[in-house]
């Protein structure tokens, strides 16, 4: 068998599926961590400097070409395991099992990863293409304090103001946070079936370690969903400044 047959294969598509699933899960960490730095509640410094060193260097950069490839890869697999699941599927049972014979989530992996797909292209298009490709207004910050000063400041530092976008977005358009708490709740029952899904792909699955990594799994979930939950409710309740 050679590469072009093991990737469009069953098995093939189902490792696609893990290994690209768990480099996303990943990047949840990083970007998590990243957007937890609007809770220094500085005006936005620590949050646009790590912002602008993720677009300002190399490795990032590369690291988020990959991240693309592998969102693109996992959505097309995940297309084509739905169409192929549900064609095998055919007429279905006479009885219907329910959760007696899955999950719901697991079930509706294809649904939830559509929602959160339609979640990302408006996250994308406020926030990341703005912050790559301009549009933004400057915030200009002196090195050695740290603090914001005025433009033309000796010293100080010129930054995309990301963190002014976010506040204005998720401030001033009440339905941009109902669209993103809809995304979270997407992506926290994806991840749940999700997580311990791709770990059982890649042969963790063993009745010894299933119960923790089933464990690990709903706590990521919970934590990382949570956390991208309250981050527009911090700007829009005024949480943060």
């Amino acid at each position: 068998m050679n590469w072009s047959q093991f990737f469009t294969s069953s098995v093939g598509k189902k490792i696609t599926m893990a290994l690209s699933g768990i480099f996303l899960i990943l990047f949840l960490i990083i970007h998590a961590g990243l957007n937890a730095c609007i809770w220094a509640n500085d005006g936005g410094v620590m949050f646009n400097k790590a912002a602008h060193f993720m677009g300002a260097n190399v490795v990032p950069r590369v690291l988020e070409i990959g991240l693309f490839l592998f969102i693109l890869l996992h959505i097309i697999q995940g297309l084509v395991l739905e169409v192929q699941n549900r064609s095998k599927r055919g007429i279905g049972y006479a009885v219907k099992m329910g959760n007696r014979g899955s999950a719901w989530n697991s079930r509706a992996m294809g649904i939830l990863g559509a929602l959160i797909l339609i979640f990302l292209v408006i996250h994308i298009s406020d926030f990341w293409i703005p912050s790559r490709f301009g549009g933004l207004e400057p915030m200009f910050i002196d090195n050695a304090t740290g603090q914001i000063v005025p433009e033309g400041t000796p010293g100080a530092k010129e930054y995309h103001d990301l963190y002014g976008e976010m506040r204005h977005q998720f401030t001033a358009y009440p339905w941009i946070i109902i669209i993103y708490e809809l995304g979270v709740i997407a992506l926290f029952w994806h991840l749940i079936h999700g997580f311990q899904s791709s770990f059982r792909t890649m042969g963790l699955t063993n009745h010894k370690y299933i119960g923790l990594v089933k464990g690990t799994g709903v706590a990521y979930s919970v934590i990382i969903c949570l956390a991208f939950m309250l981050m527009p409710l911090s700007f829009y309740f005024g949480w943060i400044q």
